[in-house]
């Protein structure tokens, strides 16, 4: 079993930072194989451009998804972004490691989705959803919120929690053919007690521990 963790979070000492130890902690110890990018200690470079690739189709004009599935049958990623591509196509289970920001991924994780995930490589052609690339693999949210869950309730303050996670469940992971595991929430880690922050962790080790019986959910009715 391969699992393959992918954390964005810029402080070492945060409680995003404490999940994703315990993550690859629980799995190693559960008898899997752990591969990791922690995106601010390598300094990923969220950014799209030319940069991504080594080869070029149109040197007139940048049309990304032109380059992606160019590069894709030339052999023309940049090395750092195939270096993220074999990650994925390595594992068993893809989990993200994150806070939520603006209800949505913080710049370093989307930028790592919008340069990794390329066409031709991780879909188009049809190879969509259930028939995505990467159909088989598993994928799990971690995530933490800045409130508490009741903010996050229909008609909360903040609004369904499933309506806001949609478009990463459903339109990044889904889209390329991964089947989606229930999200693993802490709400307001920065609020509650430290013995509630230290159940939340062992909650989660336990969780990981036979995360392989977990069946996936239906987004759609999440």
């Amino acid at each position: 079993m391969k699992a393959f963790i992918v954390f964005a979070h810029p402080e070492p000492k945060s409680f995003n930072a404490a999940l994703f130890r315990t993550a690859r902690e629980a799995l190693a110890g559960a008898g899997w194989e752990v591969r990791v990018s922690d995106l601010h200690a390598m300094g990923f470079n969220p950014v799209s451009d030319r940069r991504n690739f080594t080869t070029v189709k149109d040197p007139d004009t940048y049309k990304q998804q032109v380059e992606e599935l160019h590069a894709t049958g030339a052999g023309g990623f940049a090395p750092d972004l195939e270096e993220e591509m074999a990650k994925l196509e390595w594992c068993d289970l893809f989990i993200m490691q994150t806070p939520l920001w603006w209800f949505g991924l913080p710049a370093m994780l989307k930028g790592w989705a919008d340069r990794v995930l390329a066409m031709g490589r991780f879909y188009g052609d049809g190879r969509f959803y259930e028939q995505g690339v990467l159909r088989g693999r598993r994928a799990l949210l971690s995530l933490t919120t800045g409130g508490p869950p009741e903010a996050y309730e229909k008609g909360g303050f903040n609004g369904d929690i499933q309506a806001i996670l949609r478009p990463i469940l459903r339109g990044i992971c889904e889209f390329v053919g991964l089947s989606v595991l229930a999200p693993n929430i802490v709400y307001a880690p920065a609020h509650i007690t430290a013995e509630e922050r230290a159940a939340a962790l062992a909650a989660y080790a336990a969780r990981l521990g036979s995360i392989e019986k977990e069946e996936p959910m239906d987004v759609g009715q999440y």
